[in-house]
């Protein structure tokens, strides 16, 4: 067919030209040209709908608009990196990674580190099906309409890969980011503070026609999973792969040996950042080396074999008018900097933080002082000193309140805590949304349909005041909040009368305390069986449970001293939340107590969650990591590397099946 063959040319030619144009900045034809190969497509399209598809050029102008994002699990981590400000803290680095390795130089993958967004891509057969943000490295926003939109995406990739996701940032070049705050002022609308900003906001915007009109850029910093193709085993030759597929990738990537080519290459590119087309705040080192990168493998939600060497941020001086307590939702009283307006890393700037009382003593920061601000990362901006040479006679030292500002509830603080913090977590109205949103969560009252939006307005209205307040609510009142219908209104009902019945355990993690998880609930309500045997527990007793030390302890007695809480409680019980209590029962006399068991992979019969709690329920420890004290690692499909690390070590390793067997056999008494 005639038609088809010509659509697929078009096709071809204009995405070989939208390469050209958004990733190598080197235009092959005129626009004007450009624009009769796309109406051509266009117009062959039109006369034949049947062959019109997803990777098509004409379907990079967006669709209707969508009435939210959908989630989207990664099937494999999005993950942070941690960061360097210092030559020092990179040589350490470089220290850590050679003595590891066992060798005496390292080479290592650089490139810029952009200001950006985050994204991975999904290819099929070698066509992008779908597209997510970052979001909390396990879970993201399904942003794929929008990002069909950017240009430097290639909607099919130069080989037909079976599946493979790449990883990389959305951003918006400098001279695109002008020319959308010059139409924002011409339209008399909100100007963008930065490009980060801008394009954030215009990769989330409900209707991708709006992100079609704004010029995004995109650059691959990775490959996710793969299949289909065998992956080279350095990291830059996944980006010369990555490159011959038709993804871009920055032009600044590189590679270097040791720690004189790591910083070499950070003052080189320092040096650059201002006539670069786009925002970067610092550089990214990787160990170049796959089997290596494995060998290092992961701390926490970032690698061992990468970091970002960020630049240092941008500093002027001005007038600290004054130092005001704010009260986080999570009760930590933060001092905020009042300051004469100044103009800082683009943005101007007149509150500045001051981190903690202890912070303000160690600068001597005082009211009326000059100091020298600065946006730390080029974001949060910070009090980073005083200018003492400038410092007037009139100048007032700052007195830390002895109680919460915003609920006039005691404050303590930690040993171990640099943060003052109040205690009133269930009455203090600084705290109170995210009170209400830690109580009404899944792993805590489980109460479906009280989502961050609705809070808002339940405590903006007055209406709801204290987790009490819930089991309060009634049909009229919710109906007449913005946004919120009858069906809906009855559903959250349901959901709240449902979440009466639960576990002490989950009561006690529900009530918000400090250092007191998941697990330590758990604990508590096993060790005390009751909740009126927990509210007489003082610290001394508290300590007897396990894995409870004094700063858990210490924890549970400030919340409980605090008057407002234990009267919130009461109301709780007196709405009808209850729960089956028990007789106390000590940890050690339980099947699996002191065992320390891992989960990885999927299971079939359980979730990992339901697997987790029946384990606790025998005693046994549930880690996240596998080492010489584990005792068995239970594997589920495709497990990854938490079962490598376990044949390594030679932990005992069970199948679904011996795990289901052995927790069968066993019972609390």
């Amino acid at each position: 067919m005639e038609a088809a063959v010509r659509i697929a040319q078009l096709r071809t030619e204009i995405e070989r030209h939208n390469y050209r144009y958004y990733v190598q900045d080197d235009p092959g034809i005129p626009d004007a040209e450009y624009d009769k190969l796309f109406r051509e497509l266009q117009t062959l399209e039109a006369q034949h709908p049947e062959l019109v598809s997803a990777d098509s050029p004409t379907q990079r102008v967006g669709s209707k608009p969508l009435k939210s994002f959908a989630e989207v699990p990664h099937r494999t981590p999005m993950l942070s990196l941690n960061n360097a400000f210092s030559d020092e803290e990179v040589r350490v680095f470089d220290t850590r990674i050679r003595e590891a390795l066992g060798i005496p130089e390292v080479e290592y993958a650089v490139e810029p580190k952009f200001d950006g967004l985050a994204v991975t891509l999904g290819y099929r057969d070698g066509v992008f099906v779908q597209g997510a943000t970052r979001g909390d490295g396990s879970t993201g926003e399904d942003v794929t309409e929008n990002l069909r939109t950017v240009r430097a995406i290639p909607l099919r990739l130069n080989e037909a890969i079976k599946d493979v996701e790449v990883r990389g940032e959305v951003l918006m070049l400098k001279a695109d980011f002008i020319k959308l705050n010059d139409v924002q002022r011409a339209r008399g609308e909100k100007e963008f503070a930065n490009p980060r900003n801008a394009a954030a906001g215009s990769l989330r915007q409900l209707d991708s026609r709006i992100t079609a009109n704004r010029r995004l850029s995109f650059f691959a910093y990775g490959i996710g999973l793969c299949d289909g193709v065998a992956l080279p085993g350095r990291h830059d030759r996944e980006m010369d792969l990555l490159r011959h597929w038709g993804v871009p990738v920055a032009r600044q990537c590189r590679v270097v040996r040791g720690l004189d080519g790591l910083l070499g290459f950070y003052r080189e590119i320092g040096a650059l950042r201002a006539a670069l087309p786009f925002d970067i705040d610092g550089v990214v080192y990787k160990v170049n080396d796959i089997a290596q990168q494995r060998q290092l493998g992961f701390v926490s939600r970032a690698p061992r074999f990468a970091i970002a060497h960020k630049f240092p941020a941008e500093e002027v001086m001005t007038t600290l008018l004054g130092i005001e307590v704010q009260v986080g939702r999570t009760g930590a009283l933060t001092p905020v900097a009042r300051l004469a307006p100044v103009f800082v890393g683009g943005v101007t700037v007149t509150n500045a933080t001051l981190h903690n009382e202890d912070e303000i003593r160690r600068k001597d920061v005082r009211i009326g002082d000059a100091v020298i601000v600065r946006r730390a990362g080029d974001v949060i901006p910070e009090v980073a000193r005083v200018a003492l040479e400038h410092r007037p006679a009139d100048v007032r030292e700052f007195v830390m309140p002895i109680t919460c500002p915003v609920c006039g509830s005691h404050i303590s603080r930690q040993e171990d805590e640099a943060a003052w913090r109040c205690t009133g977590g269930l009455f203090c109205p600084a705290q109170r949304k995210q009170a209400l949103l830690h109580f009404a969560s899944r792993r805590a009252m489980n109460i479906e349909g009280l989502g961050d939006k609705l809070v808002e307005q339940l405590v903006d209205t007055h209406i709801v005041n204290t987790p009490a307040d819930l089991y309060k609510l009634r049909l009229l009142k919710l109906i007449a909040l913005e946004r919120m219908g009858e069906k809906s209104a009855l559903n959250l009902l349901a959901a709240i009368e449902l979440s009466k019945h639960t576990t002490l355990a989950r009561f006690i993690y529900a009530l918000g305390i400090r250092n007191v998880g998941e697990s330590t609930a758990k604990d508590l309500a096993q060790h005390f069986g009751s909740l009126d045997n927990l509210l007489v527990a003082d610290a001394d007793a508290l300590q007897q449970v396990r894995d409870v030390g004094p700063v858990v302890a210490q924890s549970m007695a400030d919340f409980l001293a605090e008057a407002h809480n234990r009267e919130v409680i009461q109301q709780l019980r007196e709405a009808g939340v209850y729960w089956a209590e028990h007789q106390p029962q000590p940890a050690t006399s339980l099947p699996f107590s002191g065992k320390i068991f891992v989960l990885t992979g999927t299971l079939a019969v359980l979730t990992r969650d339901e697997a987790k709690e029946k384990l606790e329920a025998l005693g046994a420890k549930v880690s996240g990591s596998v080492s010489k004290k584990t005792d068995y690692v239970v594997a589920g499909a495709e497990a990854g590397s938490k079962l490598d690390k376990a044949h390594e070590l030679g932990v005992a390793v069970l199948d679904e099946a011996e795990f289901m067997n052995m927790v069968g056999q066993v019972s609390v008494a």
